[in-house]
């Protein structure tokens, strides 16, 4: 069993679309980051960075104690590693989902995330941020349309690859982003929304706010 800590961001649904894709036993343990749950105690030991997602593995590989794993990229790899599953096995698909999984954590969602930040939750306008990580995000967003002219998915099979953008790409208004201009982009984005497993993981992050 999985202990999934989380609330509705982009990298707390990165896990959850995970957990449902594969069908995996978890609960939610919800951290209200707006009301500043991130910052208790209990949390901290868990994720030392304060930041959510996190998990704890009740049946770890090899058995013994429970394992507390942080961040969303290192989650989602060691998931994989565990379950064999949205990791392809062939080496060279391997290495392009590990790399493009990175490529998300280390670029996509840190510049959409400050794009949404001044875009709109900056306590004045500032226009060159604004300008700075608006346009940053669309070049990014045209690496990402370049690498889906020709494939499915982003590592050729739906993998970590997929799971670890979606969630970002899901704010594109927010980042002022139309798919429009990106249609490789747009026709991935809609596919992975249908899923089922990817309808489930929504609803249930969405209903951990309903009033």
């Amino acid at each position: 069993m999985i202990d999934l800590y989380f609330w509705p961001t982009p990298n707390g649904h990165k896990i959850s679309l995970f957990l449902e894709e594969g069908n995996f036993p978890y609960t939610f343990v919800p951290i209200d980051i707006e009301r500043g749950d991130q910052f208790d105690a209990r949390f901290l030991a868990i994720s030392p960075n304060n930041r959510i997602p996190a998990i704890v593995d009740h049946d770890p590989p090899g058995g013994g104690d429970p394992v507390s794993v942080f961040e969303s990229g290192a989650i989602l790899l060691y998931l994989a590693e565990k379950t064999g599953r949205f990791l392809p096995a062939v080496p060279a698909r391997r290495l392009a989902a590990l790399q493009w999984t990175f490529w998300q954590v280390g670029g996509l969602g840190p510049m959409a995330g400050q794009a949404h930040h001044f875009r709109h939750y900056a306590a004045e306008p500032i226009p060159y941020a604004i300008d700075r990580y608006t346009r940053e995000v669309s070049r990014l967003y045209g690496v990402l349309d370049r690498q889906l002219a020709y494939r499915e998915y982003v590592a050729d099979e739906y993998s970590i690859a997929d799971m670890a953008s979606y969630p970002w790409v899901y704010r594109h208004a927010k980042q002022g982003q139309e798919l429009e201009r990106f249609p490789h982009l747009a026709r991935w984005y809609a596919a992975i929304g249908q899923r089922p497993s990817t309808l489930r993981a929504y609803s249930k992050g969405e209903a951990l706010t309903a009033p």
